[in-house]
């Protein structure tokens, strides 16, 4: 039995190696022997066969212990084979819960390794991916990539959005532009600066089934058709369009990859900047577009040889904005995309054109561009306190309850101004009427001489925050309220004006 045991002993191919070296070395096999830490009789053994010591071990076809599984395997194999999908675990779990002798909590990694070995023996065969090959100035890919994971702020604030994420397949030339959904306003948009950027126009176009770009034809059928808004946007820019199939992203890979390898790189260069946060949306926007520059710059052999076979750009671009047309409330607002946005209170009442873009809007009275905001996704309001302040001012207990109030605070010094006169005043209607005349000073004298008078007061702590205090800081002369003289009444009149009365009826 001793000598059974020591025949299975196999030396490692280090040891062999050495061997082999020692024996073409010295021809001596006592000397090679001990050198590769091994008997002569094993020594000779190897040196004989000439052979990789894996290669001279028998496979293992004996089991070393009891199978567990042997009584409910042919079960396990029958529920398999009625569904191939179910997985490992549930099967264990299932046989573990009826009480099967044998089966215990320790035998589940080996029926895992045995239901694998089932699958690949009997399973049904996999889909196969077939990798394509790119075709310079062919395809142009368009995806929709979230970026709220790195945490981008604007002075402080959050930034929720997304980026409309373009690749050509062939020299993995990008480009990007910033949005809030997965929108036909962003689509239009993402594309179009892509283009233009290129300079050329490819010869396809490749989205998923998003909605931006495509509907439902039949209820009664998964097939989508392209939607009027897209269709028109095509046609526009002279390329033909294309999808993917319904849930097949691998279709869309080489935009799919590169959504992961650009928000990398701008998590990257957020890291290397040391900040997260921009002082503006145009600051971010820049931002992003060094860094696709920086990723282009290795692409631009393979690009030049794409520019090659692509077409020439439209004269221009298709409008990147939905117009609408909407009435101003008596809130001094008007409503678009179901967000309200503030109007100068002389169009209350009045009808005004909208251009409502991705990131914008723009707001018309007749040709007259009267207010521009940023966009705001979801619900809610954005308001201008300089639309608003002149009525406020003469109906200052509106403040305290005006549903938009927060947004009156210009900045983090108003925020600050308005804290110290409730702590002066101690009284929130008086505090309130102050602020309210502060900020209808900035409208008059200018919001920056006002901010500076102010950051001079708020630096002593022990000063008192006045309209007064303020103007003289800021050199505003004194108001020169008019001297009224008390009207005399002479009655007398007033009687003979009666006595004719009387007469008349009489």
């Amino acid at each position: 039995m001793a000598g059974k045991c020591k025949a299975k002993i196999m030396i490692t191919c280090q040891q062999y190696r050495r061997l082999i070296k020692c024996m073409n070395d010295t021809g001596n096999v006592t000397m090679s022997a001990r050198k590769s830490n091994m008997s002569r009789e094993t020594a000779r053994k190897y040196w004989n066969a000439r052979k990789d010591p894996k290669l001279l071990q028998k496979s293992h076809t004996w089991r070393t212990r009891p199978d567990p599984l042997t009584e409910i395997w042919p079960q396990v194999e029958k529920l398999l084979e009625n569904d191939p999908k179910l997985q490992a675990k549930a099967l264990f779990e299932h046989f573990l819960a009826k009480g099967e002798d044998n089966v215990e909590e320790r035998h589940l990694r080996t029926f895992q390794r045995r239901v694998a070995v089932w699958k690949r023996k009997h399973g049904k065969g996999k889909d196969i991916f077939f990798p394509q090959e790119p075709v310079p100035g062919q395809l142009l890919q368009l995806d929709w990539t979230h970026m709220n994971s790195l945490q981008v702020t604007i002075n402080g604030e959050g930034l929720r959005h997304l980026l409309c994420h373009s690749t050509l397949t062939y020299s993995n030339w990008e480009w990007a532009v910033r949005c809030y959904s997965e929108s036909s306003l962003s689509l239009r948009e993402g594309l179009q600066s892509a283009l233009w950027q290129l300079g050329k126009v490819p010869h396809f176009v490749q989205i998923d089934n998003s909605s931006s770009a495509t509907h439902q034809i039949k209820r009664t059928k998964s097939k989508r058709g392209f939607n009027q808004n897209f269709v028109n946007l095509i046609e526009h820019l002279g390329v033909k369009a294309r999808t993917t199939n319904i849930s097949c992203p691998n279709e869309n890979g080489d935009i799919e990859s590169q959504n992961g390898h650009l928000k990398n790189r701008i998590d990257q260069a957020l890291r290397l900047r040391g900040s997260r946060d921009f002082e503006s949306l145009e600051a971010y926007d820049a931002f992003v577009e060094k860094v696709l520059e920086k990723a282009n710059l290795p692409r631009q052999k393979a690009l030049e040889e794409e520019l090659t076979h692509m077409h020439e750009l439209p004269p221009c671009q298709a409008p990147e904005y939905e117009e609408q047309i909407v009435h101003v409330s008596r809130n001094s607002t008007i409503r678009a995309k179901k967000v309200a946005y503030s109007v100068p209170s002389r169009l209350i009442g009045h009808k005004v054109r909208v251009h409502v873009y991705e990131t914008k809007v723009i707001i018309f009275e007749e040709r007259e561009k009267v207010a521009e905001f940023d966009r705001k996704p979801g619900v809610g309001g954005v308001i201008n306190w300089q639309h608003v302040i002149s009525s406020l001012v003469r109906k200052p207990g509106a403040f305290q309850g005006y549903k938009y109030r927060e947004q009156l605070f210009p900045g983090v010094l108003w925020r600050k101004t308005y804290e110290r006169l409730c702590e002066c005043k101690k009284d929130a209607s008086k505090a309130d009427r102050e602020y309210l005349r502060l900020l209808k000073l900035a409208l008059d004298e200018g919001q920056e001489k006002t901010e500076e008078a102010l950051q001079e007061v708020l630096a002593d702590k022990e000063a008192k925050i006045s309209l007064e205090t303020i103007r003289e800081k800021i050199g505003c002369a004194p108001i020169d309220l008019p001297i009224l003289e008390e009207p005399k009444v002479d009655l007398k009149e007033y009687d003979k004006l009666l006595e004719e009365e009387v007469r008349h009826v009489s």
